[in-house]
């Protein structure tokens, strides 16, 4: 065991904290693949014209 353990209410607000860092990192790759894909289509557009 470390130096600082947490109770049962710590632990719970780690887990969630933890869950949220998660969740935005997630969401900043999807958004960047929306991006992308958007950027190429439009791109795909120029080119044809």
């Amino acid at each position: 065991m470390g130096k600082y353990q947490l109770d049962a209410k710590g632990q719970v607000a780690v887990t969630k904290f933890h869950e949220k860092q998660t969740l935005a990192k997630f969401d900043k790759k999807q958004q960047l693949e929306k991006i992308r894909a958007e950027y190429l289509k439009k791109k795909q557009k120029q080119t044809d014209k």
